[in-house]
């Protein structure tokens, strides 16, 4: 529960398109799930998130069955960590940062 509660604070699970300035079916949310009991505290988990009335949008993150996993190349791992003025200038340019403190608050 501790980890959806995270993730939802990091997306904008209202976008069916992708994740702000990244677009297309690779940046899409998604929560994959492992088991029935996953895929049931995924499910209400939205369903909470949902009724909350912290989005104006419906919450489009699919939830599906875990499939196989690939790493992103060793470039895109840790990526904040190796760049980090360039991922303080994506997270303030593409509306990340706003959003998420407009809908979560300051997370400092």
């Amino acid at each position: 529960k501790e980890l959806l509660n995270i993730f939802w604070q990091v997306i904008d699970p209202t976008d069916a398109g992708g994740q702000f300035y990244d677009r297309g079916e690779s940046y899409k949310s998604a929560i994959y799930t492992h088991s029935p009991e996953q895929q049931k505290e995924a499910e209400e988990s939205k369903a909470e998130l949902q009724a909350s009335g912290k989005f104006d949008l419906p919450i489009v993150t699919d939830i599906l069955p875990a499939h196989p996993f690939y790493p992103a190349e060793e470039y895109h791992q840790q990526y904040y960590e190796k760049n980090p003025g360039h991922y303080e200038r994506y997270t303030v340019g593409s509306g990340r940062a706003g959003f998420i403190e407009k809908h979560w608050g300051d997370p400092s």
